[in-house]
C-alpha cells in the first residue's frame, strides 16, 4: 500500500508513456509502470495529462532589485509553472555572494521564504580571487558563477582572463561546475561607443551594442579555459547558433563543455519581438533576429543544447520602461511559463515532448551535480513532479497571482499547454488554479556527496 498514486502519461527523457502511473512513499518515488496500478492511500487520476520530472531552473535572479521580488515571488511563480527547484545567481544588489559566510547567509534566508527547493550559485570578488571557492563548495554552492563582461564593477564585475583561469583551476577541485556569461568586454564597450556616436536610441541599439561575435570570442576563450585547466565549463546563455557549434566542438575534443538556451532565444525574436516591446525585450546577451532563432532549434533538435532555462528577473516596470533602450535593466520575468512555452514550442514543431523531461530536469540536476535526488521519474528520487494539461490559453501577466511584475514579454501569447498542478517532496504545492505552499516548504539543495 503506497502513499500517493498519480496516473497520467508518464514523459521520460526518452519517450511518453500513456496510461502511467507513478508510487510515491515518504516523498520519494518508490516505483512507476504502465497499466495496472498498485494500491496507495490516494490516488491521483489525470487521465491524458502529462507526468513530467519537476523542473530544475538553472538561472533565477530572485534579488537584482532590492524590494521587488525575493524568495517568496521567485518561488511561488517557480511553483505554478511546474518548477520544484531554482539555482539562484549570486548577483544580489548589494550582496556579493563571494563567502562561504554569504552564501550560508543567503540560504538561510532563502529557506525562510522559498515554497519550492533552491540551490544556491557562488562567485568572486575580483579582489578576493580564487580564495574562498573551496570553502563556498563546502559550504554548498551548485557551482560558480563569472563574467567575461563587466556589468557592475561592485555587483556583477568582469573576471579578467589570468583571473578567470586560476578560478577554473580551483572550481576543478571542488568538482563543480563553472558558469560564464559570455560576451567579450573590450567588443561590447567598443560597439556601445559606436552606437551612442550614431545616436541610435531605439530598440536596434541593443542588437547593436553586443554583435554575435562577442559572444563567440568570450565563449572560446571559456571553453579553452576549460581545455587548460580540466574545469567542467558550462555556458549559462547562448544566443546564436556558432556557439552551440562551438560547445560541441569541443566536447567532441573530450572537454566537459555545455551551453544553455534561454526560453527568450527559442521564442523571441528581434525584428517583431524586440522591435514590439522595447525595453521589456532587453536581456544579456541580446534576443537575435529569426533567422538565428532557428539555428538554436536545429543545434536544439542535433542535441546540441545541454539545458534550457529561463534568467527570470522581475523588475519593476519603471526599469523597463525607458524611451532610451540602452537605459533600461536587462531580463525578464518568465519562471511560471517555462514549462507552457517550451511544451508549446515542441509541440508547434513536432519535437518530442520528452526533450522537456531532458533540458528542464534530467540534464540541470546532472550539471548542478543533485541528480541523485532530483531531475528525473526513477526510484529513489524525490517526488517531484509538473503535471502538464493540453489547453489553449493566452497568457496575462496582469491577471496572475504568481507575478510580482505585472508585465512579461509573453503578454498576449497564445499557449497550448499548461501546468495542472505542481508536486514537490509529494506534497501538492500548486493546485492549477492556486500556489499552496507556504514559505518556509522549500529546502536548500546542495551537489551530492561524491
Amino acid at each position: 500500500m503506497h502513499d500517493l498514486l498519480l496516473m497520467g502519461t508518464i514523459v521520460t527523457p526518452t519517450a511518453l508513456l500513456p496510461d502511467g502511473w507513478v508510487a510515491i512513499d515518504s516523498g520519494r518515488i518508490a516505483r512507476l509502470g504502465q497499466g495496472p496500478a498498485p494500491a496507495a492511500r490516494r490516488v491521483v487520476e489525470y487521465g491524458p495529462d502529462l507526468i513530467l520530472p519537476g523542473g530544475i531552473d538553472a538561472q533565477v535572479h530572485s534579488r537584482s532589485q532590492q524590494g521587488q521580488e525575493d524568495f517568496l515571488w521567485t518561488t511561488r511563480a517557480a511553483a505554478a509553472g511546474g518548477i520544484t527547484t531554482i539555482a539562484d545567481m549570486p548577483y544580489d544588489a548589494g550582496f556579493l555572494v563571494c563567502t562561504a559566510d554569504r552564501l550560508r547567509q543567503k540560504a538561510a534566508e532563502a529557506a525562510g521564504q522559498a515554497r519550492v527547493d533552491f540551490a544556491l550559485w557562488g562567485t568572486i570578488a575580483p579582489d578576493d580571487g580564487p580564495a574562498h571557492i573551496s570553502d563556498m563548495a563546502r559550504a554548498g554552492a551548485c557551482g560558480f558563477k563569472f563574467s567575461t563582461f563587466g556589468t557592475d564593477p561592485e555587483r556583477f564585475p568582469r573576471i579578467p582572463a589570468d583571473l578567470l583561469a586560476r578560478c577554473f583551476e580551483a572550481v576543478a577541485q571542488t568538482g563543480l561546475i563553472a558558469g560564464v556569461h559570455n560576451e567579450d568586454d573590450a567588443m561590447v564597450r567598443a560597439r556601445l561607443d559606436a552606437v551612442a556616436r550614431a545616436g541610435i536610441t531605439d530598440w536596434r541599439a541593443h542588437g547593436l551594442s553586443r554583435p554575435p561575435l562577442s559572444e563567440t570570442l568570450a565563449m572560446a576563450q571559456i571553453y579553452e579555459t576549460a581545455a587548460a585547466t580540466g574545469c567542467s565549463a558550462h555556458v549559462v546563455h547562448c544566443s546564436v547558433a556558432r556557439g552551440y557549434a562551438l560547445c560541441a566542438a569541443y566536447r567532441q575534443q573530450g572537454f566537459d563543455t555545455t551551453a544553455e538556451a534561454c526560453i527568450h532565444y527559442l521564442v523571441l525574436d528581434e525584428e517583431n519581438d524586440v522591435a514590439r516591446l522595447g525595453g521589456r525585450g532587453k536581456v544579456n546577451p541580446p534576443i537575435r533576429p529569426r533567422a538565428e532563432v532557428e539555428g538554436l532549434w536545429a543545434h536544439l533538435a542535433a542535441g546540441n543544447v545541454t539545458i534550457v532555462s529561463t534568467d527570470h528577473v522581475s523588475w519593476s516596470q519603471s526599469r523597463k520602461s525607458a524611451p532610451a533602450m540602452l537605459d533600461n535593466a536587462s531580463g525578464a520575468p518568465s519562471l511560471e511559463l517555462l514549462y507552457p512555452l517550451f511544451l508549446t514550442e515542441l509541440s508547434r514543431r513536432s519535437l518530442p515532448l520528452s526533450l522537456a523531461a531532458r533540458l528542464l530536469a534530467e540534464n540541470p540536476a546532472r550539471l548542478f551535480r543533485i541528480a541523485g535526488r532530483k531531475g528525473a521519474l526513477a526510484p529513489g528520487r524525490d517526488a517531484d513532479i509538473a503535471i502538464a494539461r493540453r489547453q489553449d490559453w493566452t497568457y496575462d501577466p496582469r491577471a496572475s497571482p504568481h507575478s510580482i511584475a505585472g508585465w512579461s514579454p509573453y503578454a498576449g501569447r497564445p499557449l497550448d499547454w499548461r501546468i495542472a498542478a505542481t508536486w514537490l517532496r509529494g506534497e501538492c504545492v500548486f493546485d492549477g488554479t492556486q500556489v499552496t505552499a507556504e514559505p518556509g516548504h522549500g529546502r536548500f539543495v546542495t551537489p551530492d556527496q561524491p
